[in-house]
Protein backbone atom coordinates (compact mmCIF):
# COMPACT_ATOMS: atom_id res chain seq x y z
CA UNK A 1 0.00 0.00 0.00
CA UNK A 2 1.08 3.55 -0.61
CA UNK A 3 2.63 5.08 2.47
CA UNK A 4 1.29 8.34 3.74
CA UNK A 5 4.77 9.72 4.10
CA UNK A 6 5.24 9.23 0.36
CA UNK A 7 2.63 11.91 -0.27
CA UNK A 8 4.72 14.74 1.00
CA UNK A 9 5.50 16.34 4.35
CA UNK A 10 2.82 15.97 6.99
CA UNK A 11 1.50 19.33 8.19
CA UNK A 12 2.34 20.07 11.82
CA UNK A 13 -0.89 20.90 13.65
CA UNK A 14 1.09 23.01 16.08
CA UNK A 15 2.11 25.42 13.32
CA UNK A 16 -1.43 26.52 12.61
CA UNK A 17 -3.80 27.69 15.34
CA UNK A 18 -7.51 26.99 14.99
CA UNK A 19 -8.20 30.68 14.31
CA UNK A 20 -5.81 30.66 11.33
CA UNK A 21 -7.67 27.86 9.57
CA UNK A 22 -10.92 27.84 7.63
CA UNK A 23 -14.15 26.58 9.20
CA UNK A 24 -13.98 23.58 6.86
CA UNK A 25 -10.52 22.68 8.16
CA UNK A 26 -11.61 23.07 11.78
CA UNK A 27 -14.87 21.13 11.30
CA UNK A 28 -13.21 18.11 9.68
CA UNK A 29 -9.92 18.28 11.65
CA UNK A 30 -7.99 18.28 8.39
CA UNK A 31 -4.79 19.86 9.73
CA UNK A 32 -5.12 18.26 13.16
CA UNK A 33 -5.06 14.80 11.55
CA UNK A 34 -2.09 15.66 9.37
CA UNK A 35 -4.01 15.78 6.08
CA UNK A 36 -4.68 18.24 3.27
CA UNK A 37 -7.64 19.01 1.02
CA UNK A 38 -5.85 17.36 -1.89
CA UNK A 39 -5.32 14.13 0.01
CA UNK A 40 -8.95 14.05 1.14
CA UNK A 41 -10.25 14.56 -2.40
CA UNK A 42 -7.87 11.95 -3.80
CA UNK A 43 -8.73 9.53 -1.00
CA UNK A 44 -12.47 10.00 -1.51
CA UNK A 45 -12.14 9.36 -5.23
CA UNK A 46 -10.02 6.27 -4.63
CA UNK A 47 -12.56 4.84 -2.18
CA UNK A 48 -15.34 5.34 -4.72
CA UNK A 49 -13.36 3.60 -7.45
CA UNK A 50 -12.57 0.73 -5.09
CA UNK A 51 -16.22 0.13 -4.16
CA UNK A 52 -18.07 1.26 -7.30
CA UNK A 53 -18.62 -2.40 -8.13
CA UNK A 54 -21.38 -2.51 -5.49
CA UNK A 55 -23.58 -0.42 -7.79
CA UNK A 56 -23.55 -3.43 -10.11
CA UNK A 57 -23.15 -6.33 -7.72
CA UNK A 58 -25.99 -5.46 -5.34
CA UNK A 59 -28.60 -5.20 -8.14
CA UNK A 60 -27.33 -8.43 -9.72
CA UNK A 61 -27.71 -10.38 -6.46
CA UNK A 62 -30.96 -8.85 -5.25
CA UNK A 63 -32.75 -8.77 -8.61
CA UNK A 64 -32.25 -12.53 -8.79
CA UNK A 65 -33.98 -13.14 -5.44
CA UNK A 66 -37.71 -13.75 -5.84
CA UNK A 67 -40.08 -13.42 -2.90
CA UNK A 68 -42.97 -15.73 -2.00
CA UNK A 69 -45.08 -14.13 -4.73
CA UNK A 70 -42.40 -14.56 -7.40
CA UNK A 71 -41.60 -10.83 -7.42
CA UNK A 72 -38.12 -9.30 -7.55
CA UNK A 73 -37.12 -5.65 -8.11
CA UNK A 74 -35.58 -4.83 -11.48
CA UNK A 75 -31.89 -4.20 -12.01
CA UNK A 76 -32.62 -0.56 -12.93
CA UNK A 77 -34.62 0.07 -9.76
CA UNK A 78 -31.94 -1.44 -7.55
CA UNK A 79 -29.13 0.42 -9.31
CA UNK A 80 -30.77 3.76 -8.52
CA UNK A 81 -31.51 2.84 -4.92
CA UNK A 82 -28.09 1.32 -4.26
CA UNK A 83 -26.28 4.46 -5.42
CA UNK A 84 -28.78 6.76 -3.69
CA UNK A 85 -28.54 5.11 -0.28
CA UNK A 86 -24.75 4.83 -0.50
CA UNK A 87 -24.46 8.52 -1.40
CA UNK A 88 -26.80 9.76 1.33
CA UNK A 89 -25.36 7.69 4.18
CA UNK A 90 -21.71 8.21 3.19
CA UNK A 91 -22.23 11.98 3.23
CA UNK A 92 -23.96 11.60 6.60
CA UNK A 93 -20.92 9.70 7.87
CA UNK A 94 -18.66 12.48 6.71
CA UNK A 95 -20.68 15.14 8.54
CA UNK A 96 -21.49 13.24 11.74
CA UNK A 97 -18.69 10.69 12.09
CA UNK A 98 -16.08 12.91 10.38
CA UNK A 99 -14.18 9.77 9.46
CA UNK A 100 -12.92 8.54 6.06
CA UNK A 101 -15.46 5.73 6.05
CA UNK A 102 -17.82 5.07 3.13
CA UNK A 103 -21.00 3.01 3.31
CA UNK A 104 -22.92 0.94 0.76
CA UNK A 105 -25.05 -2.19 0.55
CA UNK A 106 -23.37 -4.65 2.94
CA UNK A 107 -22.34 -7.92 1.31
CA UNK A 108 -23.04 -10.08 4.36
CA UNK A 109 -26.49 -8.58 4.97
CA UNK A 110 -27.21 -8.72 1.24
CA UNK A 111 -26.74 -12.48 1.35
CA UNK A 112 -29.05 -12.86 4.36
CA UNK A 113 -31.73 -10.77 2.65
CA UNK A 114 -31.50 -12.57 -0.70
CA UNK A 115 -31.15 -16.16 0.51
CA UNK A 116 -32.84 -16.24 3.93
CA UNK A 117 -35.40 -13.44 4.22
CA UNK A 118 -36.87 -12.90 0.75
CA UNK A 119 -37.77 -16.58 0.04
CA UNK A 120 -40.02 -16.58 3.14
CA UNK A 121 -41.86 -13.27 2.68
CA UNK A 122 -42.57 -10.39 0.29
CA UNK A 123 -39.92 -7.85 -0.65
CA UNK A 124 -41.51 -4.98 1.34
CA UNK A 125 -41.70 -7.26 4.38
CA UNK A 126 -38.03 -8.23 4.04
CA UNK A 127 -37.08 -4.56 3.81
CA UNK A 128 -39.16 -3.94 6.91
CA UNK A 129 -36.88 -6.31 8.81
CA UNK A 130 -33.87 -4.39 7.48
CA UNK A 131 -35.38 -1.18 8.88
CA UNK A 132 -35.88 -2.88 12.25
CA UNK A 133 -32.26 -4.02 12.07
CA UNK A 134 -31.15 -0.40 11.78
CA UNK A 135 -33.44 0.74 14.59
CA UNK A 136 -32.08 -1.99 16.85
CA UNK A 137 -28.48 -1.00 16.07
CA UNK A 138 -29.21 2.67 16.77
CA UNK A 139 -30.79 1.75 20.11
CA UNK A 140 -27.72 -0.32 20.99
CA UNK A 141 -25.52 2.68 20.23
CA UNK A 142 -27.66 5.05 22.29
CA UNK A 143 -27.69 2.69 25.27
CA UNK A 144 -23.98 1.94 24.98
CA UNK A 145 -24.52 -1.74 24.26
CA UNK A 146 -22.77 -1.70 20.91
CA UNK A 147 -19.66 -0.04 22.29
CA UNK A 148 -19.66 -2.45 25.23
CA UNK A 149 -19.83 -5.46 22.92
CA UNK A 150 -17.03 -4.03 20.78
CA UNK A 151 -14.86 -3.72 23.87
CA UNK A 152 -15.86 -7.14 25.25
CA UNK A 153 -14.86 -9.16 22.20
CA UNK A 154 -11.33 -10.55 22.46
CA UNK A 155 -8.90 -9.02 20.00
CA UNK A 156 -8.18 -12.34 18.30
CA UNK A 157 -11.87 -13.01 17.70
CA UNK A 158 -12.23 -9.55 16.18
CA UNK A 159 -9.46 -10.44 13.74
CA UNK A 160 -11.01 -13.82 12.98
CA UNK A 161 -14.40 -12.25 12.24
CA UNK A 162 -12.86 -10.04 9.57
CA UNK A 163 -11.02 -12.98 8.01
CA UNK A 164 -14.13 -15.18 8.07
CA UNK A 165 -16.22 -12.51 6.37
CA UNK A 166 -13.55 -12.31 3.70
CA UNK A 167 -13.76 -16.07 3.09
CA UNK A 168 -17.54 -15.89 2.91
CA UNK A 169 -17.47 -13.01 0.43
CA UNK A 170 -14.86 -14.78 -1.71
CA UNK A 171 -16.99 -17.91 -1.92
CA UNK A 172 -19.97 -15.85 -3.09
CA UNK A 173 -17.79 -14.31 -5.79
CA UNK A 174 -16.42 -17.65 -6.98
CA UNK A 175 -19.91 -19.15 -7.12
CA UNK A 176 -21.46 -16.17 -8.92
CA UNK A 177 -18.67 -16.30 -11.49
CA UNK A 178 -19.25 -20.00 -12.17
CA UNK A 179 -15.72 -20.79 -11.04
CA UNK A 180 -17.05 -23.18 -8.40
CA UNK A 181 -20.46 -24.82 -8.05
CA UNK A 182 -22.31 -27.52 -6.13
CA UNK A 183 -20.71 -30.79 -7.10
CA UNK A 184 -22.15 -34.15 -7.99
CA UNK A 185 -20.95 -36.45 -5.23
CA UNK A 186 -19.02 -33.61 -3.57
CA UNK A 187 -19.98 -30.36 -1.86
CA UNK A 188 -18.14 -28.22 -4.39
CA UNK A 189 -16.51 -28.67 -7.75
CA UNK A 190 -14.48 -26.65 -10.22
CA UNK A 191 -16.68 -24.82 -12.71
CA UNK A 192 -20.22 -26.03 -13.39
CA UNK A 193 -19.23 -29.43 -14.77
CA UNK A 194 -16.00 -30.21 -12.96
CA UNK A 195 -14.02 -28.18 -15.51
CA UNK A 196 -13.62 -24.51 -16.41
CA UNK A 197 -15.36 -23.72 -19.68
CA UNK A 198 -17.06 -20.80 -21.42
CA UNK A 199 -16.45 -17.10 -21.96
CA UNK A 200 -18.04 -15.98 -18.66
CA UNK A 201 -15.37 -17.81 -16.65
CA UNK A 202 -12.66 -16.40 -18.92
CA UNK A 203 -13.97 -12.90 -18.32
CA UNK A 204 -13.94 -13.49 -14.56
CA UNK A 205 -10.35 -14.80 -14.61
CA UNK A 206 -9.11 -11.86 -16.69
CA UNK A 207 -10.80 -9.35 -14.40
CA UNK A 208 -9.39 -11.11 -11.35
CA UNK A 209 -5.83 -11.15 -12.69
CA UNK A 210 -5.90 -7.56 -13.93
CA UNK A 211 -7.18 -6.30 -10.57
CA UNK A 212 -4.70 -8.48 -8.67
CA UNK A 213 -1.72 -7.19 -10.65
CA UNK A 214 -2.82 -3.57 -10.22
CA UNK A 215 -3.36 -4.12 -6.50
CA UNK A 216 0.13 -5.57 -6.21
CA UNK A 217 1.48 -2.46 -7.95
CA UNK A 218 -0.45 -0.19 -5.55
CA UNK A 219 -2.56 1.33 -8.34
CA UNK A 220 -5.51 3.28 -6.87
CA UNK A 221 -8.86 1.91 -8.03
CA UNK A 222 -7.33 -1.42 -9.05
CA UNK A 223 -10.55 -3.39 -8.52
CA UNK A 224 -12.54 -0.83 -10.48
CA UNK A 225 -10.13 -1.03 -13.42
CA UNK A 226 -10.28 -4.83 -13.36
CA UNK A 227 -14.07 -4.74 -13.60
CA UNK A 228 -13.92 -2.24 -16.47
CA UNK A 229 -11.41 -4.43 -18.35
CA UNK A 230 -13.49 -7.57 -17.83
CA UNK A 231 -16.65 -5.76 -18.91
CA UNK A 232 -15.03 -4.47 -22.11
CA UNK A 233 -13.94 -8.01 -23.00
CA UNK A 234 -17.38 -9.38 -22.14
CA UNK A 235 -19.10 -6.88 -24.42
CA UNK A 236 -16.64 -7.60 -27.23
CA UNK A 237 -17.03 -11.40 -27.12
CA UNK A 238 -20.81 -11.07 -26.86
CA UNK A 239 -20.93 -9.24 -30.19
CA UNK A 240 -18.17 -11.22 -31.91
CA UNK A 241 -19.47 -14.67 -30.96
CA UNK A 242 -23.14 -13.62 -30.76
CA UNK A 243 -23.57 -14.89 -27.24
CA UNK A 244 -27.08 -14.92 -25.79
CA UNK A 245 -28.46 -14.10 -22.36
CA UNK A 246 -28.37 -17.75 -21.29
CA UNK A 247 -24.57 -17.82 -21.69
CA UNK A 248 -24.16 -15.16 -19.04
CA UNK A 249 -26.85 -16.50 -16.71
CA UNK A 250 -28.83 -13.30 -17.14
CA UNK A 251 -28.80 -10.23 -19.33
CA UNK A 252 -25.93 -10.35 -21.82
CA UNK A 253 -23.44 -7.45 -21.61
CA UNK A 254 -24.20 -5.10 -24.50
CA UNK A 255 -23.54 -1.45 -25.19
CA UNK A 256 -26.36 0.69 -23.75
CA UNK A 257 -28.59 2.66 -26.09
CA UNK A 258 -28.02 5.77 -23.98
CA UNK A 259 -25.45 6.78 -21.36
CA UNK A 260 -27.95 8.64 -19.20
CA UNK A 261 -31.36 7.74 -17.90
CA UNK A 262 -33.97 9.13 -15.57
CA UNK A 263 -33.49 7.59 -12.12
CA UNK A 264 -36.12 5.07 -11.03
CA UNK A 265 -37.15 5.93 -7.48
CA UNK A 266 -40.21 3.66 -7.45
CA UNK A 267 -38.79 1.44 -4.67
CA UNK A 268 -38.60 4.36 -2.24
CA UNK A 269 -40.66 3.66 0.93
CA UNK A 270 -41.91 0.30 -0.37
CA UNK A 271 -41.66 -1.13 3.13
CA UNK A 272 -43.94 -3.25 5.28
CA UNK A 273 -42.71 -2.98 8.88
CA UNK A 274 -44.96 -5.63 10.40
CA UNK A 275 -45.97 -8.06 7.64
CA UNK A 276 -42.95 -10.37 8.06
CA UNK A 277 -44.12 -11.43 11.50
CA UNK A 278 -47.35 -12.85 10.08
CA UNK A 279 -46.10 -13.97 6.65
CA UNK A 280 -43.07 -15.95 7.86
CA UNK A 281 -44.25 -16.44 11.43
CA UNK A 282 -42.98 -14.78 14.62
CA UNK A 283 -40.22 -17.32 15.24
CA UNK A 284 -38.83 -17.28 11.67
CA UNK A 285 -39.01 -13.49 11.45
CA UNK A 286 -37.26 -13.16 14.81
CA UNK A 287 -34.46 -15.51 13.74
CA UNK A 288 -33.95 -13.60 10.47
CA UNK A 289 -33.94 -10.24 12.27
CA UNK A 290 -31.49 -11.61 14.84
CA UNK A 291 -29.24 -12.82 12.01
CA UNK A 292 -29.45 -9.46 10.23
CA UNK A 293 -28.48 -7.62 13.41
CA UNK A 294 -25.57 -9.94 14.14
CA UNK A 295 -24.29 -9.93 10.56
CA UNK A 296 -24.43 -6.15 10.27
CA UNK A 297 -23.23 -5.57 13.81
CA UNK A 298 -20.03 -7.58 13.65
CA UNK A 299 -19.29 -6.85 10.00
CA UNK A 300 -19.32 -3.13 10.76
CA UNK A 301 -17.38 -3.62 13.97
CA UNK A 302 -14.49 -5.29 12.16
CA UNK A 303 -14.51 -2.73 9.36
CA UNK A 304 -14.49 0.30 11.66
CA UNK A 305 -11.58 -1.15 13.59
CA UNK A 306 -9.69 -1.93 10.38
CA UNK A 307 -10.16 1.55 8.92
CA UNK A 308 -9.35 3.28 12.19
CA UNK A 309 -6.13 1.32 12.66
CA UNK A 310 -4.99 1.90 9.08
CA UNK A 311 -5.72 5.63 9.31
CA UNK A 312 -3.90 5.92 12.63
CA UNK A 313 -7.04 7.30 14.30
CA UNK A 314 -7.21 4.78 17.14
CA UNK A 315 -5.69 5.30 20.56
CA UNK A 316 -3.69 2.79 22.60
CA UNK A 317 -6.92 1.03 23.56
CA UNK A 318 -8.06 0.70 19.96
CA UNK A 319 -10.78 3.37 20.31
CA UNK A 320 -11.61 5.88 17.57
CA UNK A 321 -12.73 9.48 18.08
CA UNK A 322 -16.50 10.00 17.62
CA UNK A 323 -17.11 6.26 17.83
CA UNK A 324 -20.74 6.67 18.87
CA UNK A 325 -21.46 8.95 15.90
CA UNK A 326 -19.77 6.50 13.53
CA UNK A 327 -21.70 3.50 14.87
CA UNK A 328 -24.94 5.50 14.99
CA UNK A 329 -24.55 6.49 11.35
CA UNK A 330 -23.94 2.85 10.51
CA UNK A 331 -27.28 2.00 12.14
CA UNK A 332 -29.00 4.83 10.27
CA UNK A 333 -27.58 3.34 7.07
CA UNK A 334 -29.51 0.14 7.66
CA UNK A 335 -32.71 2.15 8.04
CA UNK A 336 -32.02 4.07 4.83
CA UNK A 337 -31.18 0.83 3.01
CA UNK A 338 -34.49 -0.68 4.07
CA UNK A 339 -36.46 2.39 3.05
CA UNK A 340 -34.83 2.30 -0.40
CA UNK A 341 -35.15 -1.51 -0.77
CA UNK A 342 -31.42 -1.76 -1.45
CA UNK A 343 -30.59 -3.78 1.70
CA UNK A 344 -28.70 -2.41 4.68
CA UNK A 345 -26.19 0.32 3.85
CA UNK A 346 -23.24 -0.27 6.18
CA UNK A 347 -19.55 0.60 6.45
CA UNK A 348 -17.29 -0.78 3.70
CA UNK A 349 -13.82 -2.22 4.17
CA UNK A 350 -12.80 -0.70 0.81
CA UNK A 351 -12.60 2.60 2.70
CA UNK A 352 -9.06 1.49 3.52
CA UNK A 353 -8.19 2.16 -0.14
CA UNK A 354 -8.88 5.85 0.37
CA UNK A 355 -6.99 5.83 3.64
CA UNK A 356 -3.98 4.44 1.76
CA UNK A 357 -4.18 7.52 -0.46
CA UNK A 358 -4.03 9.86 2.54
CA UNK A 359 -7.70 10.27 3.56
CA UNK A 360 -8.02 10.93 7.29
CA UNK A 361 -11.26 12.89 7.72
CA UNK A 362 -14.94 12.99 6.82
CA UNK A 363 -14.16 15.31 3.94
CA UNK A 364 -13.14 12.25 1.92
CA UNK A 365 -16.54 10.71 2.67
CA UNK A 366 -18.26 13.79 1.23
CA UNK A 367 -16.35 13.25 -2.01
CA UNK A 368 -17.20 9.54 -2.13
CA UNK A 369 -20.86 10.16 -1.33
CA UNK A 370 -21.15 12.87 -3.96
CA UNK A 371 -19.77 10.51 -6.61
CA UNK A 372 -22.33 7.85 -5.65
CA UNK A 373 -25.14 10.36 -6.12
CA UNK A 374 -23.72 11.35 -9.50
CA UNK A 375 -23.65 7.68 -10.53
CA UNK A 376 -27.46 7.53 -10.29
CA UNK A 377 -27.69 9.18 -13.71
CA UNK A 378 -25.46 6.55 -15.35
CA UNK A 379 -27.39 3.36 -14.55
CA UNK A 380 -27.39 2.16 -18.22
CA UNK A 381 -23.59 2.11 -18.12
CA UNK A 382 -23.55 0.01 -14.95
CA UNK A 383 -26.23 -2.27 -16.42
CA UNK A 384 -23.82 -3.54 -19.07
CA UNK A 385 -21.49 -5.04 -16.44
CA UNK A 386 -21.95 -8.84 -16.20
CA UNK A 387 -21.99 -10.60 -12.84
CA UNK A 388 -18.81 -12.46 -13.73
CA UNK A 389 -16.90 -9.17 -14.07
CA UNK A 390 -18.20 -7.83 -10.75
CA UNK A 391 -17.50 -11.11 -8.95
CA UNK A 392 -13.73 -10.69 -9.23
CA UNK A 393 -14.09 -7.80 -6.76
CA UNK A 394 -15.59 -10.11 -4.16
CA UNK A 395 -12.72 -12.58 -4.40
CA UNK A 396 -10.11 -9.84 -4.07
CA UNK A 397 -11.89 -8.19 -1.16
CA UNK A 398 -11.86 -11.61 0.48
CA UNK A 399 -8.14 -11.88 -0.14
CA UNK A 400 -7.48 -8.46 1.41
CA UNK A 401 -9.57 -9.30 4.47
CA UNK A 402 -7.65 -12.57 4.79
CA UNK A 403 -4.46 -10.59 5.43
CA UNK A 404 -5.45 -10.20 9.07
CA UNK A 405 -5.07 -13.93 9.74
CA UNK A 406 -1.37 -13.58 10.51
CA UNK A 407 -2.08 -11.34 13.49
CA UNK A 408 -4.09 -14.06 15.27
CA UNK A 409 -2.25 -15.87 18.08
CA UNK A 410 -2.30 -19.40 16.65
CA UNK A 411 0.20 -20.63 19.26
CA UNK A 412 -2.52 -20.59 21.95
CA UNK A 413 -4.93 -23.47 21.27
CA UNK A 414 -7.64 -21.85 23.41
CA UNK A 415 -7.58 -18.99 20.90
CA UNK A 416 -6.77 -20.95 17.75
CA UNK A 417 -9.83 -23.23 17.91
CA UNK A 418 -12.43 -20.44 18.37
CA UNK A 419 -10.67 -18.37 15.69
CA UNK A 420 -10.64 -21.32 13.29
CA UNK A 421 -14.34 -22.05 13.87
CA UNK A 422 -15.18 -18.39 13.31
CA UNK A 423 -13.30 -18.31 10.01
CA UNK A 424 -14.27 -21.75 8.68
CA UNK A 425 -17.96 -21.82 9.50
CA UNK A 426 -18.82 -18.56 7.76
CA UNK A 427 -18.19 -19.93 4.25
CA UNK A 428 -18.94 -23.57 5.15
CA UNK A 429 -22.41 -22.74 6.49
CA UNK A 430 -22.90 -19.80 4.11
CA UNK A 431 -23.78 -17.66 7.10
CA UNK A 432 -21.76 -14.95 8.86
CA UNK A 433 -23.64 -15.04 12.15
CA UNK A 434 -23.06 -18.78 12.53
CA UNK A 435 -19.29 -18.33 12.36
CA UNK A 436 -19.37 -15.47 14.86
CA UNK A 437 -21.58 -17.41 17.25
CA UNK A 438 -19.49 -20.58 17.06
CA UNK A 439 -16.34 -18.62 17.81
CA UNK A 440 -17.87 -16.83 20.79
CA UNK A 441 -19.34 -20.01 22.29
CA UNK A 442 -16.11 -21.98 21.78
CA UNK A 443 -13.95 -19.18 23.25
CA UNK A 444 -16.10 -18.83 26.35
CA UNK A 445 -16.29 -22.57 27.07
CA UNK A 446 -12.64 -23.42 26.31
CA UNK A 447 -11.19 -20.49 28.25
CA UNK A 448 -13.36 -21.35 31.24
CA UNK A 449 -12.55 -25.06 31.05
CA UNK A 450 -8.79 -24.44 31.16
CA UNK A 451 -9.11 -22.15 34.16
CA UNK A 452 -8.76 -18.87 32.31
CA UNK A 453 -12.29 -17.75 33.15
CA UNK A 454 -11.04 -14.29 34.14
CA UNK A 455 -10.30 -13.65 30.46
CA UNK A 456 -14.00 -14.15 29.72
CA UNK A 457 -16.11 -11.13 30.65
CA UNK A 458 -19.74 -11.27 31.75
CA UNK A 459 -20.87 -9.84 28.42
CA UNK A 460 -19.23 -12.73 26.57
CA UNK A 461 -21.32 -15.12 28.68
CA UNK A 462 -24.47 -13.25 27.65
CA UNK A 463 -23.45 -13.43 24.00
CA UNK A 464 -22.73 -17.14 24.45
CA UNK A 465 -26.22 -17.70 25.83
CA UNK A 466 -27.80 -15.74 22.98
CA UNK A 467 -25.93 -17.68 20.32
CA UNK A 468 -26.56 -21.01 22.06
CA UNK A 469 -30.28 -20.22 21.97
CA UNK A 470 -29.96 -19.33 18.28
CA UNK A 471 -28.23 -22.63 17.48
CA UNK A 472 -30.90 -24.53 19.41
CA UNK A 473 -33.76 -22.60 17.81
CA UNK A 474 -34.97 -25.52 15.68
CA UNK A 475 -35.20 -27.74 18.75
CA UNK A 476 -36.89 -24.99 20.75
CA UNK A 477 -39.44 -24.42 17.99
CA UNK A 478 -40.12 -28.16 17.88
CA UNK A 479 -40.63 -28.35 21.63
CA UNK A 480 -42.98 -25.37 21.53
CA UNK A 481 -44.84 -26.74 18.55
CA UNK A 482 -44.03 -23.73 16.36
Amino acid sequence: MTRLDAKGPTPDPATASRTDRSWLDRFFFVTERGSTYGREIRGGLTTFMAMAYIIVLNPIVLSGAQDVNGYAPTFEQLTTMTALSAGIVTILMGVLGRAPIALAAALGVMAVVAYQAVPQMTWPQAMGLVVWQGIAIILMVVTGVRTAVMNALPHNLKLAIGVGIGMFVALIGLANAGFVSAGEGSLLQLGTTGHLAGWPVVVFIIGLLVSAVLLARNVPGAIFYGIVTATAIAVAVTYVFRLGDETWGGSAPRLPETLFTAPDFSLFFQVDLFGAWTQAGPASAAVILFTLILAGFFDALGTVLAVGNKAGLTDENGQMPRTNQILGTDGAGAVVGGLTSSSATLVFVESTAGVSEGARTGLASLVTGGLFLLAILFSPVFGMVPGQAASCALVLVGAMMMMGVGAIDWSDISIAIPAFLTIALMPFTYDIATGIGAGIVAYTIIKTAVGKYREVGWLMWILTAVFAADFAMAGIEHLLGL
